[in-house]
């Protein structure tokens, strides 16, 4: 069984020493909860893997206090010293070489020469990080391929046991992960959106592609999370870019439902609560971001036969909303 804390200066440092003996702590993030581990430990990455039931070939990202302990693990080049003047802390994970004493763990980059990393802007996650004295390893606090978790409900929902202990702050303020950005390159690639887009960096960086194409792990290397195929997906099927309602379906709104209609006679104000979930109503896409995973946990009951979403603006924040429930949409 779970237990859940309230961060406070108590639980924090107990946090940390569960961090420090090797275990598993679910942490909050401005994005979505961590289930964190010393990034140092491979018997504790081994542990998120196992807990999480995720692929060991989807790696990790690390999460540090500040720039020289990035430093110790990554090169940084110039780019990613003005981007992390900039952006951390931050949603931005940037993909940088490893250094070869930088001592992580090889499960947290799944044997590649590079590493995920970022600086987190939650100040609980900055405290455990500072007082566990080590970088922490730490993807959603969900199980593999499920919605990521935005709240402490949610990860215990979704780990159950696998989830010993979980360090309480509230609903996650963006609710989306973190723009990823590779730039152990020439080119500077995003490999997942978020946040933070093309248009967001180039300036700073001078033109930057995308990376969008969802990997098969059998031929593709994953060289970030988020990238498989199948990733996000509720228990139930997500149709997309819906104009009208199946019978059964609950609907994930975006914007005005007064055109949306059922198939064989009725509208979407007919819907049970159960039914239906409205990312924001002033289509508002920095609110449906911040709505999306708990909306789509909400709509994946066993009364609801699939899940079908209104269509979102495929620009700025829309491109990583789209992302992600293109990825659902492959359970």
């Amino acid at each position: 069984m779970s237990i859940i804390k309230t961060a406070n200066e108590a639980t924090i440092a107990e946090a940390a020493q569960i961090i420090q003996d090797g275990g598993l702590v679910a942490l909050p993030t401005e994005t979505v909860y961590g289930l964190g581990a010393n990034a140092l430990d491979g018997q504790a990455v081994a542990r998120i893997f196992a807990a999480k039931k995720r692929p060991s070939f989807n790696p990790l990202i690390v999460h540090v206090a500040d720039v020289a302990s990035a430093q110790k693990i990554v090169k940084m080049d110039a780019r990613a010293l003005g981007l992390a003047d900039e952006f951390w802390p931050g949603p931005l994970t940037l993909i940088l070489p490893k250094l070869d004493t930088a001592g992580i763990s090889d499960l947290v980059s799944a044997g590649l020469p590079t590493i995920a990393i970022r600086i987190p802007a939650h100040k609980v996650a900055l405290a455990l990080i500072k007082k566990s004295a080590v970088p922490i390893a730490a993807p959603s606090a969900n199980s593999s391929g499920e919605p990521s978790a935005t709240t402490p409900r949610h990860v215990a929902k979704s780990l159950g046991d696998n989830a010993p202990f979980i360090l309480a702050a509230g609903a996650c303020d963006v609710g989306l992960e973190s723009t990823v950005l590779d730039l152990s390159g020439d080119v500077p690639i995003i490999l997942r959106p978020g946040v933070f887009t093309a248009e967001d960096l180039e300036p700073y960086l001078g033109k930057v592609d995308y990376d969008l194409g969802h990997k098969d792990a059998s031929k593709d290397q994953v060289k970030s999370p988020g990238q498989i195929l199948k990733h996000y997906a509720p228990s139930i099927p997500v149709r997309l870019n819906a104009v009208d309602l199946e019978k059964g379906e609950a609907l994930l709104a975006f914007g005005s439902t007064k055109f949306m209609g059922i198939r064989g006679g009725g509208s979407a104000k007919d819907l049970t609560d159960t039914a239906c979930r409205n990312l924001s109503e002033e289509s508002d896409l920095t609110e449906a971001a911040s709505n999306l995973f708990t909306m789509l946990r909400d709509l994946d009951m066993p009364e609801n036969k699939g899940i079908a979403v209104m269509s979102i603006p495929g620009q700025g924040l829309g491109i990583a909303i789209n992302d992600r429930l293109s990825r659902a949409a492959q359970g």
